[in-house]
């Protein structure tokens, strides 16, 4: 994902924008791997891949997001692993 996206990314869930962002693996300001976090509904959204993963909470793969959570827990804030999925599962 380019960092120039930021500037036009919002929550599908809540529309709050800008979102914040957490880089884990950049290069030539492409964000291959990382993620995003809504600070209105404090949702976040993974990067795999260049690919930023923005979808209702409905439509979400549970199981990819407790694994991108659990391999990167030590690189990201406590304020995305502390609140984990912001669904039941």
């Amino acid at each position: 994902m380019n960092k120039k996206m930021l500037d036009i990314l919002a929550c599908p869930m809540c529309k709050h924008h800008p979102l914040e962002s957490f880089e884990l693996d950049l290069k030539n300001e492409i964000i291959e791997e990382g993620a995003l976090f809504c600070v209105s509904c404090s949702r976040f959204y993974p990067i795999i891949d260049e690919i930023p993963i923005m979808l209702p909470d409905e439509l979400r793969n549970k199981k990819q997001d407790l694994e991108f959570l659990k391999k990167n827990k030590d690189s990201l804030p406590e304020k995305i692993t502390a609140h984990g999925v912001p669904w039941h599962l």
